[in-house]
């Protein structure tokens, strides 16, 4: 089974999980920061990674680290990930269950690409633009990239909504170049 496909399985059954305890929003965030320490701590990826130590006792570094920091129920889904030797997911399943989440809640995640950073007012703006137009509530999640020039680029799922200045001047640039070789 595809890896994605896998992740998108227990993601759904982290938020089953998560709706049963009426906390969808605080779980998301629970499994992301232990995502996000996987990924950052060098030390807890091997451990978690290496075969050379048994499931039994990463089963047991599990409990002591998250037995009075999370629910039960939470601690029980990361010890079943290691049971089934599926670990090494946790960051895929975080991704995976925000996808779920917002589909279940009606919001998209926009891949928001402008030339300069934007304040807050900015990207309000630019997110009641958005679902406006999508029929959706948005979430911007904002990049800069200089080479835009100006203006703005959204990418939502496959959907392109090129806005750049770049992108305006090289169409401006290639109607002179047209008619210049039409007149010729």
């Amino acid at each position: 089974m595809h890896e994605q496909t896998i992740a998108r399985n227990y993601a759904g059954a982290l938020l089953e999980l998560a709706r049963k305890a009426n906390d969808t929003a605080g779980w998301g965030h629970m499994l992301q920061r232990v995502a996000d320490a996987i990924e950052e701590d060098r030390n807890l990826r091997t451990f978690l990674e290496s075969p050379r130590i048994s499931a039994p006792r990463k089963l047991q570094m599990l409990e002591r680290a998250f037995q009075d920091r999370t629910p039960r129920l939470f601690l029980r889904f990361l010890q079943q990930l290691v049971h089934n030797r599926r670990q090494t997911l946790i960051g895929d399943i975080a991704r995976e269950y925000f996808a779920l989440l917002d589909e279940a809640e009606g919001r998209v995640r926009a891949h928001v690409t402008v030339a300069r950073q934007t304040d807050d007012a900015q990207l309000a703006a630019i997110s009641r633009e958005l679902s406006r137009m999508l029929g959706k509530q948005v979430v911007p999640e904002v990049y800069v990239n200089p080479a835009i020039l100006g203006g703005v680029i959204v990418r939502v799922g496959d959907r392109v909504l090129d806005g750049s200045a770049r992108r305006r001047l090289a169409m401006l640039r290639n109607r002179r170049v047209r008619s210049a070789l039409i007149t010729r």
